[in-house]
C-alpha cells in the first residue's frame, strides 16, 4: 500500500492539521510516513505545501516527483492548479472552489476552475460555504479531508482516530465538531 499526497493551500487554512491527522492515523496503524518540508507557513496567507507519503513499506524519499502524486489535496484552487503537474494520470485533484485572494492580480477564478475540471478525477467543493452552513467555519480543512478520505489508503476509522488523537486536548466538543466535519466531507464526495 502506498499513497502519495500533495497538500497545498495558504498559511492559516489548516494544511498542517491535515498532515498531523494523517500522520497520527498512519503511525498508529503501523504504516511508514515521510513528509517533506512545509513551505510558507511562517506567513499567514503565504503559500503552503507539503509532500506527504504513506506506505506499508519503508519510504526512502520524502519528495513526490512530477506525475507521481495519487492526490492533490488543496484548500485553495490556484494552489491545486499550481501542483497539478505532480498528479499521476489516474490521480485525484480534491480542492476547495473558494479562492483565497491574497494577491492583487489573482487570476480569474472561472479560468482556474475550468482548468481543474479538465482533470478526469476531480472533486471541487465550496468547503468554505459548507463549513459556514454547518456552523463550523474553521473546519473546512477537515471537510476537505473527509472528501479525500475515500482515496487515501487508510480506513475511515483510522482517520477518525487520528482526528480524535489530534484534537483530544481541546476537549470533546472540538473532537465531535471535527468528526462531524469529516463526515460532511465524506458524504459530499460522490
Amino acid at each position: 500500500m502506498k499513497t502519495d499526497i500533495i497538500l497545498s493551500g495558504v498559511g492559516g487554512q489548516g494544511i498542517l492539521s491535515i498532515a498531523t491527522i494523517l500522520g497520527e492515523a498512519a503511525l498508529n496503524n503501523g504504516f511508514f510516513i515521510k513528509q517533506a518540508e512545509v513551505h510558507g507557513m511562517s506567513q499567514r496567507g503565504g503559500d503552503v505545501h507539503s509532500d506527504f507519503r504513506i506506505s506499508s513499506e519503508p519510504i526512502f524519499s520524502d519528495i513526490i516527483e512530477k506525475g507521481c502524486a495519487d492526490i492533490i489535496l488543496s484548500l485553495e484552487p490556484m494552489e491545486a492548479l499550481r501542483f497539478a503537474e505532480y498528479l499521476k494520470p489516474d490521480g485525484w485533484i480534491i480542492t476547495n472552489s473558494s479562492p483565497f485572494m491574497n494577491i492583487p492580480d489573482y487570476p480569474d477564478i472561472k479560468n482556474i476552475l475550468a482548468d481543474l475540471k479538465k482533470y478526469t478525477n476531480n472533486i471541487i467543493l465550496d468547503i468554505d460555504s459548507m463549513a459556514k452552513e454547518a456552523n463550523m467555519p474553521k473546519a473546512g480543512n477537515i471537510i476537505l479531508l473527509g472528501a479525500a478520505s475515500k482515496f487515501i489508503n487508510l480506513s475511515t476509522k483510522q482517520i477518525e482516530d487520528g482526528i480524535k488523537d489530534v484534537f483530544s486536548r481541546k476537549g470533546s466538543k472540538i473532537v465531535n465538531m471535527n468528526l462531524e466535519a469529516f463526515q460532511i466531507g465524506r458524504e459530499s464526495a460522490k
